[in-house]
């Protein structure tokens, strides 16, 4: 038995020596939580709308104008075999056109419940992360108009960006109402 132990005693003390020699492990950093969603801009403001509100980001497509229709919808298209309303999100809150093209804008595909739907924006800049302690519940100024669709802001590198509802802009009746009679 004295030959099986040695070896075990080896290993043993192998292992006791490697653990008192051991450099830790690097200190733990404290993760910092992060929020995120679509940053947009309109009529010269940034905006973000939480991630699981637009479900496609597109170019604007070639559409067809409709009748009797007030002039925020510019139309509808089609977009793999769906009818998709396309509505100028600016010109429905009363706010100026961004300086870009109509080439330049995108379109914010939203659809929640029954209603699919296109806002056409002055551009699109990607997904945004924030620190969710960066989150303001009364953020810098904002239109009038656009008020009721924002829900607070984060701040990053000292510019705010106001968390655009548009689960909020789709239960407006105003927005559901593009009749003009």
């Amino acid at each position: 038995m004295s030959a099986q132990a040695a070896p075990f005693a080896v290993l043993t003390d192998i292992a006791r020596r490697s653990r008192s020699l051991a450099a830790g492990l690097p200190e733990q950093q404290q993760a910092v939580a992060l929020w995120n969603g679509i940053g947009f801009m309109l009529a010269g403001q940034r905006f973000v709308a939480p991630m699981g509100e637009v479900v496609e980001i597109l170019h604007v497509p070639r559409y067809t104008h409709v009748p009797g229709v007030r002039p925020f919808m510019l139309g509808v298209a089609n977009v793999r075999g769906r009818l998709l309303p396309l509505i100028d999100l600016a010109q429905f809150l009363g706010l100026p056109r961004g300086a870009r093209s109509n080439r330049d804008r995108r379109i914010l595909v939203v659809e929640q419940d029954d209603i699919f739907t296109g806002l056409v924006v002055d551009d699109v800049a990607g997904m945004q992360y924030f620190a969710e302690d960066s989150f303001q519940a009364h953020p810098g100024e904002v239109h009038e108009a656009v008020q009721p669709f924002v829900q607070g802001g984060y701040v990053r590198d000292e510019e705010t960006w106001n968390v655009f509802s548009t689960f909020a802009l789709i239960d407006d009746e105003r927005f559901l109402d593009v009749s003009q009679w």
